[in-house]
């Protein structure tokens, strides 16, 4: 177990959290979650050790043992791939290198030889002779192949670096695992390992992600940081999204008599404890969830973005032909070729591939902003494009203006209550709108950017990683938005949720060809047994 007693964080005079009361307990998987800036990562780093609480303690459980994934990817450059896992049990790692020391001495004395067997019996109780064959089923299973364990860190590419890095954290059954933003840059298949194997875990996981998806295949309770205060909930993510948008909405309600609340609370829970018996953590999530107090539960102060993502005039029924399409780098590299489609009115499509550099080659090929090596593009008379790269830095670099002239170029309506009624949607008011857009943080860039593309009125939304830097809070506004609107979508995203809940075709690309599967959700995509081969020839 993991208590936090009367935890308090401050930097200056802004206070983070204060008073938190708090406690683990092992087998349940903690979701951290809170808007951007709100302590996540502060507050794990306060449990790791990393930073010191303000005032407060935490206490773990004596003789436990805490894990936690390192977010430096350069730490370990100068150890082997096998050699940085195992170095995630401390103590055991200690032992062995203890050992090595002791059987290279020359000369070896009967007092090297007495210590020599103490070690070897406390390696043996601690399964250490497993500990290498461990290690490397971790590698295997997290994407790591056996021909790379012995090679140096510093040689890997940095995909291949966080995998190792959350094989580390893993290694040998901590305790306490302390994982944040663990599905970053990670494949589908290797976060689909991950869920499975933290569903399964039997210790105490504390785990910050934006990925709702994840949060809901892992998560038992919900660690909740909103106006200076971290409180806890019984169930995922979603089940704590919906509670408190009934919980917002009652609140609004104040004629709702008691009773009337109380039954839709009630009918919710058990809506969501018949949904929790087809999951993993069916039982130990179905028992906690009949065990909560409707008293208890208090909506989320939180706000959130309002994305409407409206079309100036109605689409032809073709929107895009796309025709023999490839691209090769100027270095001579094929990031694609055979893509052929047609896009029609209504289709929502996700785009896959296994290296960005292809999507954003595809994105640019499509906006017109890059010739293809071969083939044509050819848009329909009707169709009103609005793009939503993923590097943006472009339309922010070396600029000085306010919000409100950044967004007032691309408008056509230059009255400033009408720009700043679409700054106003993403949560840009009052003195905010004012403040230069060289001080943005990543996801207030990309909260300005919804605002230009919502300008826009198009028929045709184009989405390269639409939710990167963004809070849940933005995310979810954002899925709804995308999901209500009636333009065609272009969709390339690594969030799951977002991508299930919205595409209706998926049109997978590589330098080998494609696949164009239409009428299909992405989970039914990676479910279909007859499409998998084809995936891995790609």
């Amino acid at each position: 177990m993991l208590t936090v007693s009367n935890l308090s964080m401050q930097f200056g005079k802004r206070v983070l959290f204060d008073e938190v009361n708090l406690k683990f307990t092992k087998g349940n998987c903690y979701g951290v979650i809170g808007a951007n800036g709100a302590g996540k990562s502060t507050f794990v780093k306060i449990l790791s050790g990393e930073y010191t609480a303000t005032t407060g303690s935490f206490d773990l459980e004596a003789g436990a043992r805490m894990s936690v994934l390192s977010q430096n990817h350069n730490a370990f450059d100068a150890h082997t791939v096998l050699e940085t896992v195992m170095m995630g049990h401390d103590k055991l790692y200690k032992i062995m290198k203890e050992k090595e020391e002791i059987y290279a001495k020359d000369p070896f004395t009967e007092e090297d030889g007495l210590k020599a067997g103490e070690l070897e019996a406390e390696f043996a109780d601690m399964d250490g002779w497993n500990a290498e064959s461990d290690a490397s089923i971790l590698l295997s299973n997290l994407g790591i192949h056996k021909d790379k364990e012995y090679t140096q860190m510093s040689d890997l590419p940095e995909n291949d670096k966080i995998r190792v890095l959350l094989a580390q954290a893993i290694f040998g059954n901590p305790d306490v695992l302390l994982l944040d933003e663990p599905t970053n840059n990670l494949d589908v298949a290797t976060i689909a390992w991950l869920e499975n194997f933290l569903a399964d875990y039997q210790n105490t996981v504390i785990v910050v992600s934006h990925d709702r998806h994840f949060l809901d295949a892992v998560c038992t309770q919900i660690v909740d940081i909103d106006f200076g205060k971290i409180s806890q909930f019984t169930g995922n993510y979603s089940f704590w999204y919906e509670s408190s948008q009934i919980l917002l909405a009652q609140r609004s309600n104040k004629n709702k008599k008691a009773e009337e609340k109380v039954k839709e609370l009630k009918d919710f829970i058990a809506r969501f404890s018949a949904n929790a018996s087809k999951s993993k953590q069916a039982t130990s999530r179905k028992k906690a969830l009949d065990r909560i107090n409707i008293e208890e539960m208090k909506p989320s102060m939180r706000k959130y973005p309002a994305i409407f993502l409206n079309q100036e005039r109605e689409l032809g029924n073709q929107v895009v032909n796309v025709k023999n399409l490839s691209y090769t780098t100027p270095e001579g590299e094929t990031l694609f070729k055979d893509v052929e489609f047609i896009i029609d009115k209504g289709e929502k499509v996700g785009l896959l591939t296994k290296d960005s550099r292809a999507m954003d080659a595809l994105f640019l090929i499509l906006d017109g902003q890059l010739e293809p090596t071969t083939g044509t593009v050819e848009w329909g008379v009707t169709a009103s494009k609005a793009y939503l790269p993923h590097d943006n830095h472009q339309f922010f670099e070396g600029n000085d203006d306010s919000l409100i002239d950044w967004l007032r170029q691309y408008s056509e309506n230059k009255e400033e209550a009408y720009v700043r009624g679409f700054l106003g949607k993403m949560l840009f008011t009052g003195e905010e709108s004012l403040k230069s857009v060289k001080v943005l943080s990543g996801g207030e860039k990309v909260r300005c950017m919804v605002s230009r593309m919502m300008l826009q009125n198009a028929n045709v939304v184009m989405l390269n990683e639409p939710t990167a830097h963004l809070d849940l809070e933005s995310i979810q506004a954002f899925n709804n938005g995308v999901v209500d609107t009636k333009s065609v979508v272009l969709l390339s995203t690594q969030d799951h949720q977002f991508l299930q809940s919205i595409a209706n075709r998926i049109i997978e690309f590589s330098p080998k060809g494609m696949i164009d599967r239409q009428y299909t959700t992405y989970d039914e995509y990676l479910a279909d047994e007859s499409i998998q081969e084809r995936r891995l020839a790609l």
